[in-house]
């Protein structure tokens, strides 16, 4: 049995501000809530100064920066015999339109708009539950 298909119009996305960063707004683009597929597209906004904290999702994501210029650092991932402080330590990378980012699963990653210009990107995730952790 095939999927039904989908078309979503920008209009028809709400966007909401994300409680753990200031400065960061989310918007499903295709979600749980438009079908059965087994993706999600979200499309997030960083406004210029924006700072995402350092976190893990329990599934894997990739990005695609549709506009702006803005940090990504990615860490090891939290699990295993690391202590927090060395999952927190990894590498930062300026990435602009065009650019596409692999975050691997419980991998510890932030973001960071030091610009004066809004960046933007898309996410595609596994549809379904993700636990977010907040890494202090």
């Amino acid at each position: 049995m095939s999927e039904p298909s989908l078309v979503r119009r920008g209009t028809d996305v709400e966007y909401k501000t994300v409680d753990a960063a200031e400065g960061l707004r989310k918007g499903v683009l295709v979600g749980l809530d438009d079908g059965d597929g087994n993706l999600a597209i979200r499309r997030f906004e960083l406004e210029p100064g924006a700072e995402v904290p350092r976190h893990t999702n329990e599934i894997e994501h990739e990005q695609y920066v549709l506009e702006g210029e803005y940090v990504v650092g990615i860490g090891e991932t939290s699990e295993g015999p690391r202590t927090d402080s060395e999952a927190k330590s990894g590498e930062e990378y300026t990435v602009s339109a065009g650019d596409a980012v692999h975050v691997p699963a419980g991998a510890v990653h932030w973001y960071r708009n030091p610009g004066d210009e809004p960046g933007a990107f898309l996410c595609a995730v596994p549809a379904g539950d993700d636990e977010i952790r907040v890494v202090e």
